[in-house]
């Protein structure tokens, strides 16, 4: 277990030149996306959930090891149409050994809904990581009901489950935020807890570059 840092998004023509090469096709971004960085988190899937081949296509370029995070649609996180979450399940399964976590977002005004939270975990499949991102504060100290499943918080860093999410969206990050992200990961990593960390997206390629330097920083990339 690893860290694997990325950006939310991948597909933004106003990063080439800068981190895709000029000429680069936008056909062919994911795949030198993915030759750069271990892994990235899928947000279009919040607004419309692809057919399965979608995300066959998604996955068939990028190199073994790479992981894919998926942003649940809205119509399940925000919307509560929980019945659908199976069908969401099925369909990220065609991304393979690719998929990572889910990201189950909810409204930032959302206030604490356990049966919501329970109906979440009983319509997502209990074999698939997922990390709840919980703005609201009536949510503090929700982690107990998620104990038992591969379940988390977002940016909570204490948990008893294999892995952490982490969305950093307060750029920019200095050379010295990231050393201090490095540091404070670097006691996960060494427990073999996988770390899975994602800026969030700018006009400019930050968050690549972010990405890639917090790697760096952490010896998961010489």
């Amino acid at each position: 277990m690893s860290l694997l840092a990325g950006a939310s998004g991948f597909s933004f023509e106003s990063w080439r030149p800068g981190f895709y090469p000029a000429g680069t096709r936008s056909a062919d971004f994911l795949a030198f996306y993915s030759r750069q960085l271990p892994t990235v988190e899928l947000n279009s899937t919040f607004y419309r959930l692809p057919q399965a081949p979608q995300f066959e296509r998604w996955a068939a370029p990028v190199p073994d090891g790479f992981r894919f995070a998926v942003k649940a649609p809205r119509r399940i996180s925000v919307w509560g149409r929980l019945e659908e979450a199976p069908e969401f399940c099925a369909r990220v399964r065609a991304l393979g050994d690719r998929l990572g976590p889910l990201l189950v977002r909810l409204h930032d005004d959302r206030k604490r809904d356990d049966g919501l939270l329970r109906g979440l975990l009983e319509g997502l499949d209990e074999d698939l990581w997922v990390a709840f991102d919980l703005r609201h504060p009536s949510w503090d100290g929700v982690e107990a009901l998620l104990e038992g499943r591969a379940a988390v918080r977002v940016n909570q860093m204490e948990s008893a489950a294999p892995f952490r999410y982490l969305r950093l969206r307060e750029p920019p990050y200095d050379d010295v935020a990231l050393r201090g992200w490095a540091q404070r990961l670097a006691p996960l990593l060494g427990e073999g807890i996988a770390v899975h960390c994602y800026f969030r997206h700018e006009a400019e390629p930050t968050a690549p570059a972010y990405a890639q330097r917090l790697l760096e920083l952490t010896g998961e990339r010489a």
